[in-house]
């Protein structure tokens, strides 16, 4: 799909975050462990999320869709499988699951799209040959076979948390206690406690025994609850970075006691200079002059692709440090909005994780030709925000990618003066 973007009008008004992908997954997931029914509401049908719910449907659970919630039917026992589970291009569905399919006495072959089999899984590898259990990768699909057990585990904590979350969703049902022990550091602790609050509403409870250890008691049961989904700091971040730079913009459903780690977007902005209020769910952005920052992603790799956006619109240097993740992304983050930011006269480059971006407002420019979105929905959106606020009219293509997290997002920015025309 190829797009133009344009602003209308001056930049302004009121935007909805959508419901949180993060929270999503892990509230899907708990109630299809669970033995009952559970309603989750609050829901936005990404392909991201829409993978999950077909996952659970096929291994664990009977999934009924309403317009924006799911009842999801704990079975109390695993499906026999006749056919691999596609994560479509999902990783989080994918390294929740890995460890979840141990569980269902079954190989269990999960299939994918994009670049989702080229991502690495080498933690789960590991684990699973010291266990003798079966793991194979190829670019087709991934077949996990056997049951872990019970004990110690021992991981890195500067790897995806997802592999933490995996181990988390299903240790707890073994008939046994587990440990995990993370080697320092431990980076985006804040998905590990959403992981944990999630399944402690479902009735599933692990606790810290210090900084990088946790305690997982064995025989657990989830228990189906009624659960809404909060909104998305992540996805909230694109609108936020425009009111930052543009003012006017009113940013609502973003609880103020979240656990999500990408709240602290807020904060980053703060520090840029932007000046904003908040009340209860609701942030509103002035217009206030900008500078740029030294930003660590350790906990926040979301949000690497809007912050270099909002760092050709600063003032000044910004350096955003620990963003080796972005590289294994759907795309390669890093190169891919490199590329496309300077097509748009963008000055900034990068070594290894660390991206140094140069203020260049007034020197930025509608490109040649066609901007490529990379078949990632966060370097689309990413490139609307810089039209948006830039004034740039862009032509994107690869603009489908925005359905893998928020399908509506063109719709809801129409609304600020955004105008987005499809060829």
């Amino acid at each position: 799909m190829l797009v133009t973007i344009h602003s209308s009008r001056p930049i302004g008004g009121s935007i909805t975050a959508p419901p949180s992908k993060s929270m999503a997954h892990r509230a899907v997931l708990c109630a299809a462990l669970a033995t009952g029914s559970s309603h989750i509401t609050n829901l936005e049908f990404s392909k991201d999320i829409s993978a999950t719910l077909a996952a659970a449907g096929h291994l664990c659970a009977r999934v009924t869709t309403g317009p924006a919630d799911a009842v999801v039917e704990g079975l109390g026992r695993f499906a026999p499988l006749t056919a691999p589970v596609d994560c479509c291009e999902s990783g989080s569905t994918l390294r929740f699951l890995i460890p979840i399919a141990s569980l269902t006495g079954q190989e269990v072959t999960f299939t994918g799209r994009g670049r989702l089999m080229e991502r690495p899984q080498s933690v789960y590898e590991t684990l699973y040959r010291e266990q003798d259990l079966r793991f194979e990768q190829t670019s087709a699909g991934l077949t996990v076979e056997g049951a872990l057990t019970p004990g110690e585990y021992r991981l890195a904590g500067n790897v995806s948390s997802q592999f933490i979350s995996g181990l988390l969703f299903a240790l707890p049902l073994l008939d046994g206690d587990s440990t995990l022990h993370l080697i320092p550091p431990v980076e985006s602790r804040s998905y590990i406690d959403m992981t944990r609050a999630v399944q402690a509403a479902f009735g599933v409870t692990s606790r810290w025994l210090d900084g990088n250890t946790l305690a997982l008691p064995g025989r657990q049961h989830y228990h189906p609850c009624d659960h809404a989904v909060e909104g998305d700091y992540s996805q909230a971040a694109f609108p936020a970075v425009l009111g930052a730079v543009c003012g006017g913009v009113t940013v609502t459903g973003l609880s103020p006691d979240t656990l999500q780690g990408d709240a602290v977007i807020l904060d980053l902005l703060r520090r840029c200079g932007a000046q904003f209020t908040r009340e209860g769910d609701t942030v509103t952005f002035a217009k206030a002059p900008l500078h740029g920052v030294d930003i660590d992603l350790a906990d926040c790799p979301d949000l690497g692709p809007v912050l270099m956006v909002l760092g050709l619109l600063c003032e000044g240097t910004t350096v955003i440090r620990n963003a080796e993740r972005l590289r294994l992304k759907e795309s390669d983050r890093i190169a891919a909005m490199e590329a496309e930011l300077r097509a748009c006269g963008g000055v900034l480059e990068s070594e290894g994780g660390t991206i140094t971006v140069h203020g260049c407002a007034e020197h930025l420019h509608a490109p040649e030709g066609i901007l490529h979105g990379h078949n990632d929905h966060r370097v689309v959106m990413s490139l609307a925000v810089l039209s948006a606020a830039a004034g740039l009219p862009l032509t994107v293509d690869d603009a489908e990618a925005i359905q893998k997290s928020w399908p509506n997002f063109f719709a809801a920015i129409r609304p600020l003066g955004v105008e987005v025309e499809y060829a």
